[in-house]
């Protein structure tokens, strides 16, 4: 059985929107795009080392995908790459399976196979799915001493009461906080 884990930066009041690019997303008026630009080459070496050594498949929304795919090529990732999406027909990397059905079989499905880990990249809708449905086993954050008031946040929604367990931490060196929790069962 496979597990999923959330990889997101978010900044000290919870906002995970447009975090490398000023125009990354507008979505909802936003315009504080680009956010952990600042942080960005201690925050990556971490984040390799710490998240992208072991092999893993990536589950992505749309939209990140379509960035990612955009801006890098698929050699960023020797696993396999799942897309949520209704409307994406012509993916450009060629180890992408899409999810057009019903999202929450197919992750559940995805979930039941044998396999590397499933790591959600940014993809907030993606999230909030998951979330409601607490499919979510792992939260990798990466939090950035950066305040913007309003965005996309991690925990939109009031989801009640789930516990974790911190299993991991560390500074960056430039402010930025790597925090590992799991989920308990």
């Amino acid at each position: 059985m496979r597990e999923i884990a959330a990889l997101t930066f978010i900044t000290l009041d919870g906002v995970m929107q447009a975090v490398r690019l000023p125009d990354e997303d507008h979505s909802g008026g936003f315009t504080s795009g680009g956010w952990a630009s600042d942080y960005w080459d201690p925050v990556m070496d971490q984040v390799q080392k710490e998240a992208m050594a072991k092999p893993y498949d990536m589950l992505l929304g749309r939209k990140t995908y379509e960035l990612f795919s955009s801006h890098q090529d698929s050699s960023m990732n020797d696993g396999h790459v799942y897309v949520a999406s209704s409307g994406l027909t012509d993916p450009k990397w060629d180890n992408v399976t899409l999810l057009s059905g019903d999202l929450v079989s197919e992750v559940r499905k995805l979930k039941e196979q044998d396999g590397p880990l499933l790591q959600i990249h940014g993809s907030w809708q993606l999230i909030q799915t998951l979330l409601s449905t607490g499919l979510i086993d792992e939260f990798r954050l990466w939090t950035f001493p950066v305040i913007v008031g309003s965005g996309k946040r991690l925990f939109e929604r009031d989801l009640g009461t789930e516990k974790h367990e911190l299993i991991k931490t560390a500074p960056t060196g430039n402010g930025v906080v790597m925090s590992v929790y799991r989920k308990l069962v």
